[in-house]
């Protein structure tokens, strides 16, 4: 029997190879992510068979050398003491000791190096893969579904051997062809989706895929480091590193219990699944699982509507018209799925910003007009009544009465009426955006530049409220809301010419400034030329009155001298004389002699002092 088991891993190990590569060879062609990520799994598979299968032949020949051995030992004499040195005795045993004390734990932890280097290099071939169509999906689904039928029937097989005799070694094969099997039919399917014309299958079955890989790689992790404490029993085997209780249970999920069990009796090392609670909880699990069930139905008749909230009660897909709409409070209804409730913020405001999409990152930051500070910022035309050049200078080209702007406009607004908010349009938010930004842009086009960012912006922003407000309440279709508040929040020129747009206001002030300026220099230039005028004017009337005097009293005094004269000539020459030296010598030195009839000699120090001395201060003056 144990040569058919050689052969039957020899043969799992030859299918596990020519699927890979021809799956693998047929992904490529096809263009399928789904059938190239599902080949690495039948790669792993012939990896692991082909351990197995070479441990297998290890203990075949182990198997050999103790039947050799037990021969020898009956033919041999009693007191023969040939083979007496276990370890030279079984070389064959030594050897498969070996292999599965050094060998299998390395190419375990070289399977977990594989397996997680390709889960990180599927991952990010994946998320770089363009979109595109699957090509021979119906070659793919034929040859798939033949690689299907045959894992699945070997795998059967494989698996009931396993069962049946206890074959440790030829479980972890078992597993993997009976996973590869169902993977193939998979594929297949996603194959026949795309016939179907769902496009995107492929590429998300393949994520799947690579996530199962990862969580594979993760059981093998976890198991070599749980080896490193497991208890170890005398003459009880080991689990096989490279056996992955996640494979055997995706590929014989009825077996759930079984895994389980194994699991624990080989981590604590006695029979777990022998004590009664863990065989009461396999008798009951269905009813107990039931049991949650019936609980959790039953925990779907009563709902609790928040303050604040409204909701729909819809019956098989209809709205219960005895109460469509359920308040806050306790409500009873049937379990799901029958009846089904949908809860709407009634009394929240909601809103909605129309121009911009803001970026969280810089709300907190000054909004300046020459810097963005939105992710995307839409620009409006807005009218304008100042009259502009006919052309532009640099271009020739007829300057059309419009500006662009960009405008951020929050919009408030409450639910009033539920059913219509709900029944009346597919997706009422979006359309009571769509129906607040064409009520802008129609109101923007005949607005003037300069009064909606100046004086007009609150008047601009109720009339606004207005036009959406009646926009909402389409006869025909009422979107059943109250338009609360209709702002406009940040008024300013785009981006790209904002820097223009400053030149030009600045250009604006600095013309107002000098026209101040000219003025105030008027002011100060013409009163000082007046009050100029007036001084000189009053000067040379002071210097008239004093002429006109001086002149009268030098003829008055003429008069009064030509007596004087007349009376005493000499005398009066005389005293004229005297009189202009008097004058003259006011300031000058004078050196009086006391004496004549002494020789005297005079020295006379013509230098006028740079400071006085004791000899130049006056005597005091007699009391």
């Amino acid at each position: 029997m144990e040569p058919n088991r050689q052969k039957l891993g020899l043969v799992s190990l030859a299918l596990l190879l020519v699927v890979g590569a021809g799956g693998l060879i047929l992904g490529r062609l096809a263009q399928s992510p789904a059938a190239q990520v599902g080949m690495v799994f039948a790669g792993v598979g012939f990896l692991v068979a082909a351990v197995s299968a070479f441990q297998m032949r290890l203990e075949e020949r182990e198997r050999l050398e103790k039947l050799e051995f037990d021969e020898l030992s009956k033919s041999a004499s009693p007191g023969s003491n040939l083979f007496t040195q276990q370890a030279e005795t079984f070389p064959a045993r030594r050897t498969r000791e070996q292999f599965e004390k050094f060998f299998v734990p390395g190419f375990t932890v070289l399977l977990l190096a594989v397996e997680v280097a390709t889960v990180v290099w599927l991952w990010r071939w994946l998320g770089k893969l363009p979109p595109a169509a699957l090509q021979k999906h119906l070659l793919l689904m034929a040859v798939f579904g033949l690689f299907a039928l045959l894992l699945f029937m070997l795998g059967k097989y494989v698996s009931g051997i396993v069962r049946l005799e206890n074959h440790r070694l030829l479980r972890p094969t078992a597993g993997f062809l009976l996973l590869n099997a169902y993977l193939s039919f998979l594929i297949a399917a996603t194959a026949a989706a795309e016939s179907a014309e769902f496009h995107r299958v492929d590429l998300w079955v393949a994520r799947g895929l690579c996530l199962v890989l990862g969580l594979i790689a993760v059981e093998t992790l976890v198991g070599l480091v749980l080896e490193v404490y497991r208890p170890r029993v005398k003459g009880r085997e080991a689990r096989l590193l490279y056996d992955s209780r996640l494979v055997g249970l995706l590929s014989q999920p009825e077996s759930l219990f079984t895994t389980m069990a194994h699991a624990l009796d080989y981590q604590f090392g006695f029979k777990v699944s022998e004590t009664w609670f863990y065989q009461f909880l396999q008798r009951a699990l269905a009813w107990i699982i039931l049991a949650q069930l019936g609980i959790l139905m039953l925990s779907t008749t009563f709902v609790m509507i928040d303050p604040g909230e409204q909701a729909l009660l819809e019956r098989l897909g209809r709205l219960v018209a005895s109460r469509p709409v359920l308040g806050p409070g306790l409500h009873f209804k049937l379990p799901w799925p029958i009846d089904e409730v949908h809860r709407y913020r009634t009394d929240q405001l909601q809103r909605f910003i129309v121009g911009i999409v803001p970026d969280e990152e810089h709300e907190e930051e000054t909004v300046l007009w020459s810097v963005g500070h939105a992710k995307e910022e839409d620009n409006f035309l807005v009218a304008s009544r100042e009259p502009l050049p006919q052309t532009n200078e640099d271009a020739g080209k007829k300057i059309p009465p419009v500006n662009l702007l960009a405008i951020n406009v929050p919009v408030q607004y409450q639910i009033t009426n539920l059913i219509a908010w709900a029944y009346h349009h597919a997706d009422a938010g979006p359309l009571l955006e769509k129906l607040g930004r064409r009520e802008i842009v129609r109101y923007l086009v005949n607005a003037d530049i300069n009064e909606i960012m100046s004086r007009r912006r609150g008047q601009a922003g109720e009339e606004l409220r207005q036009r959406i407000q009646a926009a909402a309440n389409d006869p025909q279709h009422p979107l059943g809301v109250r338009i609360v508040f209709v702002g406009l929040a940040g008024i300013h020129p785009p981006v790209g010419v904002a820097a223009a747009y400053e030149r030009v206001i600045g250009a604006m002030q600095e013309s107002e400034t000098n026209v101040l300026a000219a003025k105030a220099h008027a002011l100060e230039t013409n009163t000082l030329a007046a009050a100029t005028a007036y001084r000189k004017k009053q000067e040379a009337r002071a210097e008239k009155a004093r002429l006109e005097v001086s002149a009268l009293a030098r003829a008055a005094a003429f008069t009064n001298q030509i007596p004087a004269f007349q009376a005493a000539p000499g005398i009066y020459a005389t005293r004229a004389y005297l009189q202009t030296l008097a004058r003259s010598a006011t300031d000058a030195r004078k050196y009086v002699l006391a004496t004549t009839n002494t020789h005297d000699v005079l020295q006379l120090n013509l230098e006028d002092k740079l400071r006085m001395d004791l000899l130049d201060v006056a005597a005091p003056a007699k009391k």
